[in-house]
């Protein structure tokens, strides 16, 4: 199923290290610690005043987008591609309508969100900066690198993907892949169901991954 299962990203594993784990433990463990603290502190640089990029109030990354908020407890302020390299797009299903899955990213208890939703009807919808990491795919590594976009419908469906949410997506996921010199094959463009570590189907044996990637492709 698509994120809007709640606790979809608990395996993102998003803490940051807390003053204890600083302090607690002898030598080696310090050492250890010490390592890890330099690959946490390695990605917050961004955090500097003055470095972070500039920001806009509903402004959307993908002409054309309407802007609807997702809570800011189902992502990570960061300043990608910067601090994360973005290599990845991550097709989801909703597993819903449009309004429950917009519902869900906005509850601060969901513990999950995608950048993007795509309805029916070919609206695109965007709940996350693709500055920020979203909570989409129940991996951390495949968070920070990847954007996600959830399509409105279910994957026992095949009536959900419609012509327009086909064009739509296609348009999205060629701009995505143009900003970040993401290549576009099935390595990069992948299903949630690809993501490691993941129970989730979507978007299931219905999507046509080869019509998809051809539009894709038309508008590169």
């Amino acid at each position: 199923m698509g994120t809007t299962q709640a606790g979809a990203a608990r395996g993102d594993s998003d803490r940051r290290l807390g003053r204890r784990a600083l302090l607690v433990g002898g030598v080696a463990a310090a050492v250890g610690t010490a390592a890890l603290a330099r690959e946490e502190l390695s990605h917050l640089w961004w955090r500097l005043p003055g470095v972070e990029k500039s920001r806009v109030a509903g402004a959307v990354d993908f002409r054309g987008a309407r802007w609807v908020a997702a809570s800011p407890a189902n992502y990570r302020r960061a300043d990608r591609p910067d601090d994360y390299s973005v290599d990845r797009v991550v097709i989801h299903v909703t597993q819903g309508d449009y309004a429950s899955a917009v519902k869900a990213f906005q509850d601060p208890a969901h513990e999950a969100a995608a950048h993007y939703i795509v309805r029916k009807d070919g609206r695109v919808t965007q709940l996350i900066r693709e500055l920020d990491v979203a909570f989409h795919a129940g991996n951390r590594e495949y968070n920070e690198r990847s954007v996600g976009i959830e399509h409105e419908g279910f994957v026992e469906h095949a009536s959900s993907f419609t012509d327009a949410m086909y064009a739509a997506s296609a348009r999205l996921t060629s701009a995505v892949c143009g900003r970040y010199g993401i290549p576009v094959d099935r390595e990069h463009v992948i299903g949630h169901v690809e993501v490691p570590g993941t129970d989730h189907t979507d978007p299931g044996r219905y999507w046509d991954w080869d019509r998809y990637l051809g539009l894709v492709r038309q508008h590169i």
